[in-house]
């Protein structure tokens, strides 16, 4: 018996003893460039801004298997805010997508027909600058705008329709059996129907002050916001959220790293998880989230149990980066953040038909 304490009593003190080491852990120094080498830096590290232009927009996010057009686009403005894909008729895809809102519904479960709630209480993610992602869905299982677009049609919590009845229904509408017809040459099919939709979320990209900064001005983004994006690429956050999009291109582990008060805790996540969702087969693996327009889409996490951003760059820190910023360093970021506002651009778009 005095063996096995000795024993459980020197693993505790182990333990206690490597925790307590990661605090003595050098911090990485941070070294705030100067506006244009914080550009350069940013820009060459795979940071970019949205394009302004018709052509830049569609060299980033054209789909060569749906490629964008006028038509097609309105098409599927049109069925985004249509509840008739919905079995009730009460639901659209801008029902969890508001675009004045943050591309989401600022809810911590997404709510479908009848009110269902998602039964894994999972948080709807913005639909801005979703087409600039490589995954979408909370566990990346779909590969772009138009596979992610038959999800939520079909879920029986969402807008619970098969693609036959969406068929159907859609079919029956003599407008939009002519739109059908004109854009795809085709009868309406529930491929085409997704298409439609991808192909307007493929044009839904937005601009901000940070775009601005990006292109050379060096005013549009505040001291604060620039010393936040030095803390954002130094302290490795660019490392998961990357790209022109700040997010969406991989999965990655959450929790990453622990803290000593973890060391009894059976949650898995270091907040509240309701509906159990685990990620990506359980692993605990999630689609990173894009961080533009971060400051509109509260609540956050998966779940959407944290309804503040300041709470969630402190876990973010602290569990993914494994050094809890402090109340300075937050407001930085947050700064930042805010600096990711943007407005969606107005592309005019070309009058050529897919066929």
């Amino acid at each position: 018996m005095v063996h096995i304490w000795k024993i459980v009593t020197g693993t505790l003190l182990f333990i206690l003893l490597f925790y307590g080491s990661l605090a003595l852990v050098p911090k990485r120094p941070i070294t705030y460039m100067d506006d244009d080498t914080l550009r350069v830096y940013a820009l060459s590290h795979g940071l970019g801004p949205i394009p302004k232009s018709t052509e830049g927009m569609l060299k980033l996010t054209d789909n060569p298997k749906n490629p964008v057009t006028a038509k097609k686009v309105a098409l599927g403005q049109a069925l985004f805010f249509d509840p008739i894909l919905s079995s009730d008729r009460t639901v659209s895809c801008a029902s969890c997508h508001k675009l004045d809102e943050g591309g989401d519904d600022n809810l911590p479960a997404a709510v479908g027909v009848g009110g269902a709630v998602n039964p894994h209480h999972l948080n709807s993610p913005t639909v801005l600058n979703a087409a600039l992602a490589k995954r979408l869905f909370w566990d990346g299982r779909a590969p772009d705008v138009e596979t992610q677009a038959q999800g939520p049609i079909q879920a029986p919590f969402e807008m619970h329709m098969t693609p036959q009845e969406a068929v159907k229904r859609i079919a029956a509408n003599s407008d939009y059996r002519k739109r059908f017809k004109e854009v795809f040459d085709d009868n309406v099919t529930f491929t085409h129907i997704t298409e439609a939709i991808g192909a307007y979320e493929r044009t839904l990209l937005t601009r901000s002050a940070y775009d601005r900064f990006l292109e050379g001005d060096n005013d549009a983004m505040s001291v604060k916001a620039k010393r936040g994006l030095n803390l954002f690429i130094q302290k490795g956050c660019k490392g998961c959220h990357t790209g022109i999009s700040l997010g969406g291109q991989s999965l990655q582990q959450f929790p990453l790293r622990r803290t000593l008060s973890d060391l009894f805790r059976t949650a898995p996540f270091p907040f509240p998880n309701p509906g159990g969702f685990l990620g990506k087969e359980g692993m605990k693996k999630f689609r990173v989230p894009i961080l533009r327009n971060i400051t509109r889409t509260a609540p956050y996490f998966h779940n959407g149990v944290v309804k503040d951003l300041r709470e969630v760059v402190r876990i973010m820190s602290t569990y993914q980066i494994g050094e809890t910023f402090n109340e300075k360093q937050i407001d930085e970021v947050i700064a930042f953040f805010k600096s990711l506002e943007g407005e969606i651009v107005p592309y005019r778009l070309p009058q050529k038909e897919a066929k």
